[in-house]
């Protein structure tokens, strides 16, 4: 999950990295009050999950309270690479003297955590990784050591840091450490880190993302969520627990377990080739010990998905077994017409594996007349293509 700026900043400051003060809003008559109490002057920033805000103008600085309400309505509504701009922070102005870069994140590639910094901070890190390689200090992050004191100072040497400035960036790579390991982050990043004109160091700009995966560990990062900008199946699948990912396709797809629902992604895709190019609509893993409760949840959310015209149930039985499966449809499928919503879309299902014939009987016992089985992966996803093109 990524932050906005003004989120980065305040699990900054909560955590001791030195930030300036300022106040998110949504109005521009709210600037006023705000840049007031902020001195008089307040830099206006456009809150949106995309680089690029200022050459696209949503960086504004604000003279006086009535500059910064003019600033804000200017920015406020902008559409800065596909996205709106629903809030504004108001942050205090600093007198810059320098510009670094400093980051932590997860090196996937090498399966170690890296750090990296530079003194050229205040630009696009990736055109300074391009044209100028050596100046970006890329250092391996142990994490059983983490970053001491002495790792801190490695990387401050290494990115060549000033020597006036070198303590305090020492002080502030250990705490942004503190950030990325107590807020389970995937990546933490100042650009710019400034020195000020009196030597002062402080983190100017924040983009941090979190691991989705410990949410259960970060209660509160329930609150950083942008509901208003969530795709309403993805939060109401959210809601039940489930793996679903929205697609652009008009294939809904239900399997168990995350590689088979890859495997069944792509062979509808090659499927839909010939039947006038449909695709899948969703990513939704059921997982290994589904029970028919789960198996329900999924196919009504699907159901509910507007681009959806055909459903592919793609399940090996294992630990979830197909009689399991087939109750689950025929619940789902109950529960629907209970509600009085209109269930008009074919459903096919494979299923095979632990108990396949005794779900195959349940489903045929049942007779519904949008579901249809076939007994082969690629027939199914060929017959739920075409059913989807028709």
């Amino acid at each position: 999950m990524d932050l906005f700026e003004y989120q980065a900043r305040d699990l900054f400051a909560k955590h001791g990295v030195p930030v300036l003060a300022g106040e998110v809003i949504d109005t521009p008559e709210a600037a006023r009050r705000v840049t007031a109490e902020l001195g008089g002057r307040a830099v206006v920033k456009a809150q949106v999950k995309t680089g690029g805000r200022g050459k696209a103008g949503g960086v504004k600085l604000a003279s006086d309270p009535d500059d910064a309400v003019e600033k804000a309505g200017q920015i406020l509504g902008m559409d800065i690479k596909g996205h709106t701009v629903h809030k504004v922070m108001l942050a205090q102005t600093a007198d810059i003297a320098d510009e670094y870069y400093v980051s932590y994140l997860l090196d996937r590639a090498n399966r170690t955590f890296l750090a990296m910094a530079s003194v050229e901070g205040g630009m696009d890190i990736e055109e300074v990784a391009a044209t100028k390689p050596e100046a970006l200090a890329r250092i391996p992050v142990d994490a059983n050591e983490g970053v001491t004191e002495a790792k801190a100072r490695e990387i401050v040497d290494a990115a060549r840091f000033p020597a006036e400035i070198a303590d305090q960036a020492v002080e502030v790579l250990q705490t942004l450490w503190t950030v990325f390991v107590k807020e389970d982050a995937l990546l933490v990043e100042v650009n710019p880190l400034v020195k000020t004109a009196d030597g002062t160091v402080l983190a100017l700009d924040g983009k941090v993302s979190l691991d989705e995966n410990a949410e259960f560990r970060q209660p509160d990062h329930g609150a950083f969520e942008d509901k208003a900008a969530a795709n309403p199946l993805e939060a109401a699948a959210k809601a039940k627990g489930l793996n679903y990912v929205k697609l652009d396709g008009q294939v809904g797809i239900i399997g168990n377990g995350a590689g088979l629902v890859m495997s069944t992604l792509d062979v509808v895709a090659y499927a839909g080739e010939k039947h006038s190019g449909v695709k899948p609509a969703n990513f939704l893993d059921i997982g290994g010990g589904a029970s028919a409760d789960v198996m329900a949840n999924g196919l009504e959310i699907i159901l509910g998905d507007p681009d959806v015209r055909s459903v592919f149930v793609n399940v090996f039985g294992g630990i979830t077994a197909c009689d399991a499966v087939a109750n689950g449809i025929v619940q789902a499928l109950e529960l629907l017409r209970s509600k009085g919503e209109d269930v008009s879309k074919p459903l096919v299902v494979r299923l095979d594996g632990n108990n396949a014939e005794l779900g195959r009987k349940i489903l045929s016992d049942a007779n519904h007349p949008l579901v249809e089985q076939v007994d082969t992966m690629d027939g199914a996803a060929d017959r739920a293509a075409e059913l989807a093109a028709k």
